[in-house]
């Protein structure tokens, strides 16, 4: 798949044109196919591009500015709206690419099963590869309504195809009594919380390659509702704001990260959409190294 034929759309922030000097790449994986509850999902990755305008290019909590480093934003893939199983290869395909490149891999979706092909092809470069999962949901379902390909499914794939143990989840208060058993039994699950619990758990993952999938839905509505599948109970944008920095800190070796499910349409306010444009913002100046 050639770049320049992958894309279309606004671009983040500060990015650079030039995508051979560019050590990240942002890319819009824009696909709610198969969502339960709410669609528009898929409109998430352009928005967050566009009210990324109002950020400051620095950011205080890490001493960085977007000026310190080079990254591209591809835009959103053109992907075959209706069609998830090519939707996904397609997703899958780009990253190869990227990895290929040695590019750090940066999504915005779009439903959570987006994820999937993207951890699929990070295992396949980095056999070693641990996963943080930051989440309302547990999304461990084996199949929703005898669907395997669904937003509650993808961290089930991920789990059994890197290795249970090798999942860590936070945040998770959401999912039926067999995802939690299932959760208990084979991953390292960590319900309700976050920053606190991965404050225990990032020396376990000194020198690991580790990609990041964060959910918006894991915070309360308060903060995000512009979500498909909101989620009462969770947590403040400033708890998630520092669990990214708590990795930024840790000796984990991030080798790529997304954030998903953000659904403009439910937020009038455009605080969902803020929210995870900062999150990106901090994931590339504290993940990106």
């Amino acid at each position: 798949m050639r770049l320049d034929q992958a894309y279309s759309g606004n671009v983040f922030i500060a990015s650079s044109d030039d995508y051979g000097a560019s050590r990240a790449v942002i890319y819009g994986m824009p696909m709610d196919y198969t969502v339960s509850f709410r669609p528009g999902s898929r409109f998430g990755p352009a928005r967050i591009r566009e009210v990324s305008i109002g950020l400051e290019e620095y950011s205080p909590y890490l001493d960085r500015s977007l000026e310190d480093i080079a990254y591209f934003d591809a835009g959103d893939l053109l992907l075959p709206f209706g069609n998830p199983g090519r939707s996904l290869d397609m997703i899958g395909e780009f990253v190869r690419k990227l990895l290929a490149d040695g590019k750090f891999p940066l999504g915005l979706g779009g439903e959570h099963l987006v994820s999937w092909p993207v951890i699929r092809e990070v295992y396949a470069k980095y056999p070693d590869l641990a996963l943080i999962h930051i989440d309302a949901h547990a999304d461990l379902r084996e199949h929703y309504e005898g669907e395997p390909l669904s937003h509650s499914t993808p961290i089930r794939k991920a789990a059994e195809l890197i290795g249970g143990k090798n999942v860590y989840q936070f945040g998770i208060r959401s999912g039926t009594r067999e995802e939690f058993r299932y959760a208990r039994e084979q991953l390292n699950l960590f319900p309700f919380e976050v920053l606190e619990p991965l404050k225990k758990v990032l020396p376990e993952l000194k020198g690991r390659p580790v990609y990041l999938t964060i959910d918006i839905d894991v915070l309360d509505p308060s903060a995000a509702p512009g979500t498909g599948t909101a989620e009462a109970g969770g947590i403040t944008s400033k708890e998630l704001l520092a669990a990214v920095h708590a990795i930024a800190g840790s000796e984990a070796n991030v080798v790529g990260a997304d954030v998903v499910e953000v659904a403009p349409v439910y937020d009038p306010s455009e605080q969902t959409q803020i929210v995870a444009s900062k999150l990106v913002r901090e994931i590339l100046l504290g993940l990106v190294k």
